[in-house]
């Protein structure tokens, strides 16, 4: 039997990473993330020639589902939700090795099975395969399927091999510092810390990634990166849409702990920290919390460091969008917040007197996620600001979505007779440049777990330094209730107390 007969996946197989025979089992398997994203990953990875050659794929969830449907469910998905249309070839592939197993999260005996599963598809290819979980679940049953992988042996399968059990784990990472601590507990109790991989899918994005590279990688740039060049930094992640039907959620997350806590914090820390002594996962990741932890304590009361509002009525598309508190779901005395800002300090030499303003919120003017790096302006000696000098102040902007790409502002002679200047910018996209079909942030974090490329994941002292900085502010929000909550109309671009971060430093927010 030809080799491209027994593993389907060596037809055309990429060389570049290659992960090692695998069994992926999807906790959650019914859910919205596998079928938006997960599903996709998979299929677009198979497309690519970058699944390894023995590869399964396993859902897994309490609805009992037969195989036929899975796959039909999975085939759907695709169609959807995939940045390729559905190839017959490619997925006939993945198609022949992809199963279900129906358990409650929290049966010791549906593990059992589970685990049994997994055994018979290695008599069957007569080798071992490395086993890698993914908790797409609520994290209310994070626990209970973590200590229930405990308790089968699949956690500890392989451990110490280069094939061992690894799990993925979906955000949230705990709600506050102490359920993070005790989520890592159990985590420990069970999988060592390589064997994790916290995803924060913001890391998964090309322009995300690109902040390495343009650092440290340009010399125009990586002397310019401390407090003698460099005046402010901004990060900005603002949605258009507004809770919707996720009230229930929302009103127990709110969006210090969607957004800040994890996706913008991470933003920070790429962009600040110090370069590490390689590119090898634990250096950067050391560097990273490094520099988490180098973030001075916030002022949580009114007139500090932090700043948070929810949406009211407003206008988004030329459309009328009711309040936060009109939701579905909320309650009209509701503390959440839509919108949280807040003024960092680094206590560390490069950084030394920088402020950086992090903001996130929902209903916002529109759909972006930006990190602009101002820099000084120049002794203003020969082109002071007037009348016939428009200048701006020198400012790269990494653009994460929906546009990947990055800008540079520059003063420029308007051309005439006369010495005139006025701002442009200099515009790079991918899109442009490399095509539209850049893979998805899932296809790549899912892929480097395989590996077991943890460069991109966040490790656990990382988790619990973003949150010793973050709990003692939802603390003393949630002391205050509602005191000291603003308000924005809805697609406009915030609160005023959010402006009034920036003024005591005579800054202003960008309009991405």
């Amino acid at each position: 039997m030809a080799d491209t007969e027994r593993h389907p996946f060596l037809h055309g197989l990429s060389k570049h990473r290659g992960a090692p025979p695998t069994v992926v089992v999807i906790f959650g398997a019914s859910g919205d993330l596998t079928a938006r994203k997960l599903i996709p990953a998979v299929y677009n990875l198979g497309f690519d020639n970058l699944l390894p050659a023995d590869f399964y794929l396993v859902g897994y969830g309490r609805k009992p589902i037969p195989d036929d449907e899975f796959r039909a469910l999975a085939s759907d998905a695709i169609k959807e939700f995939s940045r390729r249309e559905l190839n017959a070839d490619v997925w006939s592939r993945i198609a022949s090795r992809t199963s279900y197993v129906a358990g409650g999260y929290d049966e010791k005996a549906a593990f059992d099975k589970l685990a049994a599963h997994i055994d018979d598809l290695e008599k069957q290819l007569g080798r071992d395969v490395q086993r890698l979980f993914y908790i797409s679940t609520p994290p209310s049953v994070f626990t209970p399927i973590l200590q229930n992988l405990g308790a089968s042996g699949l956690a500890a399968k392989h451990l110490g091999q280069p094939l061992h059990s690894k799990v993925i784990i979906e955000k949230p990472f705990g709600k506050d510092l102490a359920s993070a601590r005790a989520l890592n507990e159990t985590i420990r109790s069970v999988f060592e810390e390589n064997q994790v991989y916290r995803i924060d899918h913001y890391l998964g994005k090309e322009t995300v990634q690109d902040l390495l590279v343009q650092r440290f990688a340009n010399a125009i740039f990586e002397p310019l990166w401390n407090r003698n060049f460099i005046d402010s930094v901004q990060i900005t992640v603002a949605e258009e849409v507004g809770v919707g039907t996720r009230g229930g959620y929302y009103e127990q997350a709110g969006c210090l702990r969607d957004m800040i806590q994890n996706h913008t914090m991470q933003l920070l820390a790429l962009t600040a920290m110090e370069p590490p002594v390689t590119l090898d996962a634990e250096a950067i990741r050391d560097e990273k919390v490094k520099l988490l932890k180098a973030i001075q304590p916030l002022d949580p009361r009114a007139g500090g460091d932090v700043a948070r509002a929810q949406y009211a009525a407003g206008m988004m598309a030329g459309k009328a969008v009711k309040g936060y508190l009109q939701e579905d779901g909320i309650s009209p005395q509701s503390g959440t917040e839509t919108y949280a800002a807040m003024r960092l300090s680094i206590n560390n030499w490069r950084w030394q007197g920088v402020p950086f303003y992090l903001r996130s919120g929902k209903c916002m003017a529109r759909r972006v996620s930006e990190i602009a790096i101002n820099f000084k302006c120049p002794p203003g000696t020969l082109f002071a600001a007037g009348q016939k000098f428009d200048l701006a102040a020198n400012t790269l902007s990494f653009q994460i979505q929906p546009d990947e790409g990055l800008s540079l502002i520059l003063n420029t002679k308007v051309p005439g007779l006369e010495t005139r200047t006025q701002p442009v910018k200099m515009s790079f996209r991918y899109a442009t440049t490399f095509g539209s079909n850049t893979p998805e942030a899932y296809e790549r974090l899912v892929l480097d777990a395989m590996i077991g490329d943890g460069t991109l994941f966040i490790r656990g002292d990382e988790a619990l330094a973003s949150w010793t900085l973050c709990t003692p502010v939802l603390e003393a929000w949630a002391k205050a209730g509602r005191a000291g909550m603003d308000s924005y109309a809805a697609g406009s671009w915030g609160p005023p107390t959010s402006d009034a971060l920036l003024a005591k430093n005579d800054h202003v927010w960008r309009q991405p």
